[in-house]
C-alpha cells in the first residue's frame, strides 16, 4: 500500500514526481546572459531551484542545458541530477521540454517543467502547484494563473507526457489556455512569485530594487559554453 499523505483536509496516495527544469536558453534579451547563473543573494538561480525541487519531495530532476552547457553542468554538479543536452536550443523552449521529458526515466504521476530564471520560487510554491494538481477536477495539465497572467512552473500528468513525446503539441505555448482548454487545468493564485522571471537586465534591476536582495549577473567568460 502507497504511503499517504494528509494535505488540504483529505488523503492521497503519495505521487511519483519529476522535474524537467531548463537551463538551456541563450538568454537572448539579456545579451547572451547566462540566466541560471545569475546569483541571488550569492546563490545561482539554478542552484535555488535544484533546492526547491528537493524541499518539495521530487524523485527525479533533469536538467536540460543548451547555451552555456559546461559552465552550467559545472554548476549543478553536486546536485543529484540528469544532464540532458538540447544542440538545437536556438530553435525554442519546446525542444528542450521533449529532450528533458525523454530523458525521465519511468512513469511519474506529475512531472513539474521547471525555469531556470524565476528567482523565487521556493519548495512551497510547488507543493502548492502539487496540492493543485491532486484536486484538479480536470485536465491533464496544472497552470498558475495571477490576476490573468499566465505563470510558471506548470504540472503535467503521464498523458500530458506521452502526447508531447509522441507529436508537436506545445504546452509551453502563451496561447495553450485558449487553444486547448481541455487540457489545462487553471490554477488561480494571488502568488506572485509564479509570474517572477528575468528576461531582461531592467528585470534584475527591478527585482533588485524591490527586494533589496543582491543580484549578480555571471562572468562573461561563463557565457563561452555555447555548444
Amino acid at each position: 500500500m502507497g504511503c499517504l499523505l494528509k494535505q488540504g483536509g483529505g488523503l492521497y496516495a503519495r505521487l511519483r514526481v519529476g522535474a524537467v527544469l531548463l537551463a538551456a536558453g541563450e538568454g537572448a534579451r539579456m545579451g547572451g546572459v547566462a540566466k541560471p547563473l545569475i546569483r541571488l543573494q550569492g546563490v545561482p538561480l539554478i542552484n535555488r531551484q535544484l533546492i526547491a525541487l528537493s524541499g518539495a519531495g521530487v524523485d527525479e530532476v533533469v536538467v536540460v542545458t543548451g547555451h552555456a552547457r559546461e559552465a552550467i553542468e559545472a554548476q549543478v554538479q553536486a546536485f543529484p541530477v540528469t544532464l540532458a543536452h538540447n544542440p538545437a536550443y536556438r530553435e525554442g523552449q519546446q525542444g528542450s521540454v521533449r529532450v528533458g521529458l525523454a530523458a525521465l526515466s519511468g512513469h511519474f504521476d506529475a512531472v513539474f517543467v521547471v525555469l531556470a530564471d524565476q528567482p523565487l520560487i521556493g519548495s512551497g510554491d510547488l507543493t502548492e502547484l502539487i496540492s493543485a494538481f491532486k484536486k484538479r477536477p480536470t485536465g491533464n495539465v496544472v497552470v498558475p494563473v495571477v490576476g490573468g497572467q499566465r505563470g510558471n512552473p506548470i504540472v503535467l500528468d503521464d498523458v500530458a507526457r506521452s502526447q508531447i513525446l509522441a507529436s508537436d503539441t506545445n504546452l509551453g505555448c502563451r496561447h495553450l489556455i485558449e487553444r486547448q482548454p481541455e487540457l489545462v487545468h487553471v490554477h488561480e493564485t494571488s502568488n506572485t512569485r509564479f509570474i517572477t522571471d528575468l528576461d531582461t537586465l531592467q528585470d534584475v534591476e527591478q527585482l533588485a530594487q524591490r527586494t533589496g536582495w543582491r543580484l549578480e549577473l555571471p562572468d562573461a567568460s561563463t557565457d563561452e559554453g555555447a555548444a
